[in-house]
């Protein structure tokens, strides 16, 4: 049998190097015509590199990205309304959560394929289900491929979503974020910890993710599709005039053109994610929001689980399996996420909302996490 990805992202070339490990003839396609630095960083919890340590490139990972041993959120001024060390997840798995460039993750994934098996500069145009029970998928340069299965794994603007639910739709959350990666190096306190910072209408996060670079994002409420006026980085230090001076240091020390700018978008989420030939994964099945530093980590874990129902069931209700497997554990993530991005820009009632942050029992908020992170 043979499947065909669409999508050379992190979802779609993790699902490729499980199928790779496990002998799955496959192909994929990717309407880039190269992998390039264009991105921002990636934070890759337990759950995610538990998936990549099983598929023999965690060693890389650890060595190109940077450990995150204490996790702080904070008020604007760097004063903490939760400040967790992460030992007690290291105690059980070995490592923490991984802040790296997502170019750098790609590059890792994609040098472990057979490149003979990875095709750049091939966008998705549509797929038409064959009488034989073969996929025909069409490419924008109109070339055609017959396939047993396709795997849509191309993102929240999904083209094999959209043709298999026309009627899916996407959530705005009122939410644009900026992203950058700023050469700066950090004070030894800064050195592996994630930090993030609410400040009412506006956050903002960094950690680095080398010995040299620093990834952040700047969130605030905006209306979608608002275009940036004047100058990024003026306005983005006007925005955070109110933060901690090393806030202004990371946005003065990010090139310009290199910020990205994103409105936060989630997809609401689908009742079925496949049809006996067709399936959808990562943000193509149920992108969320960036809150809860999942949306990677959940595109992993459906490559690991989909890569074993591939094996162990030879195609007999495959995605239906998947499917019930993942669900329950995804739509949490959706929800919870999109609950946390709202709370974390509250104006009325922001004071009651940083008490519970303080009390909130240390136990509690690890155990919670140790759920998330298991397989």
């Amino acid at each position: 049998m043979k499947y065909t990805i669409i999508g050379g992202g992190i979802g779609g070339l993790t699902t490729a190097l499980a199928f790779e490990q496990k002998g799955i003839d496959y192909q994929v396609f990717e309407k880039a015509p190269e992998l390039s630095e264009i991105g921002a960083g990636i934070w890759l919890a337990p759950n995610a590199l538990q998936v990549l340590d099983s598929l023999n490139v965690l060693n890389e990972i650890l060595s190109t990205g940077n450990s995150i041993n204490r996790i702080t959120l904070g008020k604007a001024d760097l004063s903490p309304l939760s400040d967790q060390s992460q030992d007690g997840i290291k105690d059980k798995y070995g490592y923490t959560t991984v802040a790296i460039h997502r170019a750098q993750l790609q590059k890792i994934l994609l040098k472990k394929l057979p490149q003979e098996k990875v095709h750049l500069g091939k966008g998705f145009h549509a797929f038409k289900e064959l009488d034989t029970g073969k996929i025909e998928v069409h490419f924008t340069d109109k070339t055609s491929i017959e396939t047993d299965y396709l795997i849509g794994a191309d993102g929240i603007h999904s083209k094999v979503r959209h043709q298999l639910f026309p009627e899916s739709k996407l959530r705005y959350s009122g939410q644009t974020c900026w992203r950058g990666i700023a050469d700066i190096q950090l004070d030894s306190d800064f050195e592996h910890r994630g930090v993030e910072l609410w400040g009412g209408p506006v956050r903002f996060g960094f950690s680095r993710v080398d010995n040299n670079r620093v990834y952040w994002f700047a969130v605030a409420v905006s209306d979608a599709q608002q275009k940036d006026e004047g100058e990024i980085k003026n306005k983005l230090l006007d925005m955070y005039k109110n933060f901690h001076p090393l806030v202004h240091t990371l946005i003065q020390s990010t090139e310009h053109t290199k910020i990205l700018r994103h409105d936060i978008n989630d997809l609401n989420p689908l009742n079925t994610w496949y049809t006996d030939k067709v399936c959808l994964i990562g943000d193509a099945g149920h992108a969320t929001t960036p809150n809860m530093g999942q949306g990677g980590a959940q595109a992993i874990e459906d490559a690991y689980y989909l890569s074993q129902f591939v094996t162990t069931h030879l195609g007999k209700d495959l995605f239906k399996h998947f499917q019930d497997k993942r669900q329950k554990k995804v739509n949490t993530i959706v929800n919870q996420s999109w609950t946390t991005g709202k709370m974390a820009h509250w104006t009325y009632g922001k004071g009651v909302r940083n008490f519970l942050m303080k009390n909130i029992p240390k136990t509690l908020l690890e155990k919670k996490m140790m759920e998330m992170y298991e397989l």
